[in-house]
């Protein structure tokens, strides 16, 4: 991967690397290294000598030894570290305009229209890509955009450090999100809750820019979007966000703290589900369980709950630091 980084095709660059560990080889060496016959070996063989990172072997020249890996690769890479210096300087001073020109926006460039399913793809891709510190979302039924599975734009942002808060409607809970994928989501670092419902769509990105999708029907070809600016809008959205977050059900699918208690990882899935509204039915279904485990599991609950009734239970498990989010006030 260095070496493709470096502006070597992926047949140069296994060539090199065969040859690399070799004293020395002629086409017929190198063929079986590269997956290739006499003549594509003598070819990459040629192309290895035209960029300096192969020589004629001086007893015999039809065979070829590697150039030193440090002699070959230093200039290109000292090459490639200033072109990124470059670029990282012009990126500085393009943000610096793009800052000055928001700062003069006038109400009516507050907000941009992204027209079509394509096109807001596309956006969303790259303000995940471009996201330096933070993305607040809430992800509100239908998914006429783009699935999670289909989403690998977040998870690159996550893996390097970029923090998510999704904020999720119950009812997404019956379409595109099941406990695996919330386990999976909040196991690479993402931070979930579940509302009853949301307002909106909305995709927050460094509380510097709002994307919302507008979704008038099924019907995709009518799905566009609203870019919005840093404005007084802008803060009204991250507003709103922090508001439903804070009163939102933060979900758990793991007992990880609670030893001694008598709860395992299932009760803690079938607790939190269950305060999110769900019937015993769906969360069965979620759990890929049976009604009758989580109706045994609910009752083996409020009797370490020593509680009656289910109300009792929820009020019960958040005294006891059974939800995810309380510090109760005793655990175990």
């Amino acid at each position: 991967m260095v070496l493709d980084v470096l502006g070597l095709s992926s047949e140069e660059s296994t060539a090199y690397r065969a040859l690399v560990s070799m004293p020395s080889a002629g086409p017929g060496d190198l063929a079986p290294q590269v997956g290739g016959d006499r003549d594509e070996a003598a070819r990459l063989l040629g192309v290895l000598e035209r960029k300096g990172l192969a020589a004629r072997s001086v007893g015999d020249i039809a065979r070829f030894v590697a150039s030193p890996p440090g002699t070959a690769f230093g200039a290109l890479l000292l090459q490639r570290q200033n072109e990124l210096r470059l670029a990282e300087l012009e990126l500085g001073s393009l943000a610096e305009l793009y800052r000055a020109a928001s700062a003069g926006r006038g109400v009516a460039e507050v907000v941009d229209v992204i027209i079509g399913v394509p096109a807001l793809r596309q956006r969303l891709e790259q303000l995940q890509l471009g996201a330096k510190s933070e993305v607040m979302t809430f992800v509100k039924a239908p998914v006429a955009i783009i699935s999670g599975a289909e989403n690998t734009a977040e998870d690159d942002a996550v893996a390097r450090g970029v923090r998510y808060r999704v904020l999720l409607e119950r009812a997404m809970l019956d379409e595109d999100v099941d406990i695996d994928g919330i386990v999976a989501a909040r196991n690479a670092g993402e931070e979930i809750r579940i509302a009853e419902s949301l307002p909106l769509k909305l995709f927050v990105v460094d509380r510097e820019i709002a994307l919302l999708p507008l979704i008038r029907s099924s019907d995709v070809a009518t799905t566009g979007a609203l870019l919005v600016h840093q404005s007084g809008l802008l803060d009204a959205l991250i507003a709103l966000f922090e508001l439903e977050w804070a009163t939102a059900m933060e979900v758990t699918a793991s007992a990880d703290g609670f030893a001694g208690s008598g709860v395992d990882d299932l009760d803690v899935q079938i607790l939190t589900l269950l305060l999110t509204g769900l019937t015993d039915q769906a969360v069965a279904g979620h759990l890929r369980t049976s009604l009758r485990t989580v109706q045994r599991r609910v009752r083996r609950l409020m009797d370490l709950a020593r509680v009656q009734t289910r109300m009792q239970l929820g009020y019960q498990a958040s005294r006891l630091g059974w939800l995810p989010g309380e510090s109760g006030h005793h655990r175990g």
